[in-house]
């Protein structure tokens, strides 16, 4: 899974370095912005990832099946739901895959309750593009920085 292998590879630089992430695993793309739907899916199809856009929480929850997907990148600030409650409803489904939640407006208090949801990974988005391609394993081979109060930094 695209970001099971990522979040077990930034504890272990060789195994990292090693295995570069398969084609075709399935990363669900969760935002309200078009913009950012957009930016992201040309990111990951071009690092060979299949890819699902949503702008909303209920249509990710709506789409059949949601259990298909070996990640979620989802925007912790939308209309109709928050990411945090979104991972929440995610959960009560039992999907289990991996989380990373984006925001443009990080704060200590959504990381912690990024953290609490299990959620292991919180980008800030101007730093995304950037720092996911890192994550992927894609564009650099150096080491992963590790997580900072929640929230990655480079």
């Amino acid at each position: 899974m695209l970001v099971v292998r990522i979040m077990i590879q930034i504890g272990s630089q060789q195994a990292y370095q090693a295995m570069p992430p398969p084609a075709k695993l399935m990363v669900y793309v969760v935002d309200d912005d078009a913009g950012v739907l957009g930016s992201l899916r040309f990111l990951l199809e071009t690092d060979g990832f299949a890819v699902r856009t949503f702008r909303s929480g209920a249509a990710v929850l709506n789409a059949a099946p949601p259990t298909d997907a070996d990640c979620f990148v989802v925007d912790y600030k939308m209309p109709d739901m928050n990411g945090i409650d979104l991972i929440g409803k995610l959960r009560n489904r039992d999907i289990t895959a991996p989380v990373i939640l984006i925001t443009g407006y990080p704060d200590a208090n959504i990381s912690d309750r990024a953290a609490a949801a299990g959620v292991k990974h919180v980008l800030r988005k101007p730093l995304l593009d950037e720092t996911l391609s890192s994550r992927s394993g894609a564009r650099s081979r150096k080491p992963t920085p590790r997580a900072t109060s929640g929230i990655l930094r480079k």
